[in-house]
Parts: structure tokens; sequence; C-alpha cells
């Protein structure tokens, strides 16, 4: 009874890591609610789990993964930004968090993607240009993986029950 209260705790607590993750990237996010699979596993069974549900589950972390990069810096590059941009906005977003807690979530790739476009010499207009895009690809990733990682909380509930 009390190892399966235990390892209930723990699947709630990756999964709610991994929904705050999904916002806030420093935390490992979509890696936590994979991990709670696993976690079900060992302390109850991995039988519920078999070769569909591992395969979609497996599908749905790689497009978010790649997804997350790719929509950040797709957004980017649609506003006029170069790789400069993509890159300090990537840095901002791993940074701002720990330097301005909450805000830097905005402000870190936002500073990113401005500070990268001046590095190599493009105009101010520009660089803000690009910074609103990386601020866009931020948002539209982020609405993209809470919703992916929704679909993989309840995947895991209907094979549950």
């Amino acid at each position: 009874m009390i190892v399966e209260i235990i390892g209930w705790l723990v699947i709630v607590a990756l999964l709610v890591i991994g929904m705050i993750g999904a916002v806030y990237p420093v935390l490992p996010g979509v890696f936590a609610i994979y991990g709670s699979f696993f976690v079900y596993g060992l302390f109850f069974s991995f039988d519920p789990f078999g070769f569909w549900f591992w395969f979609i589950q497996t599908v749905i972390l790689v497009v978010i993964i790649v997804a997350d990069y790719a929509v950040g810096a797709y957004g980017v590059k649609k506003f006029g930004g170069s790789r400069a941009s993509i890159i300090g906005s990537t840095i901002g977003i791993i940074i701002g968090p720990f330097v301005i807690p909450v805000a830097g979530l905005i402000i870190g790739p936002f500073l990113g993607a401005f500070i990268g476009e001046l590095i190599i010499g493009s105009s101010p207009k520009l660089a803000l240009k690009a910074s609103v895009g990386a601020l866009i690809g931020l948002f539209t990733s982020t609405f993209m993986k809470v919703i992916l990682q929704l679909v993989m909380i309840v995947i895991l509930i209907l094979w549950l029950v």
C-alpha cells in the first residue's frame, strides 16, 4: 500500500514537472512525462504498455524535441533573422530564467536574438524584428508542447484504464 502511494506520488510529480517544463524550459518537460511511464512500470507493471504505447509516445517525444527547436528557428527566420539570432535566442531562453526568474522566459530569447543580430552587424531595426520572431516562435512552440504533452498524459491515462 505505501509503495503504491509512493509510486503514484512520483508519477504525478513527474507529470506535473513535465507540464511546468513545457513553459519553463529549465525543467526536463517531455522527458519527465516520458520518465513517468518507466516509474509506473517499475512500481506497478510494464504489462499495460505494449509496442504501440511506446511507439506513439516515442514519436510524440521526438516531435516535441525536433519541433521545439524548429518552430523557434522558423519564427526568427520568418521575421528576417539569421543563424546568429537563432543561437542568441536559444542561449537567451536557457540563461534568461536564471538571471530574471519568470520574466527571463520572455526577455532572454528576445534579448538573445537582438544581441545575436547586432553582433553580426545587422541594423537595430532588423534585430528588433528578429527578436519579435523569436518571441512568436517561443509562444508557438510552448503552445505546441503543452498540447502534445497533454496528449501524452491522456494516452497514459487511457492506456491504464
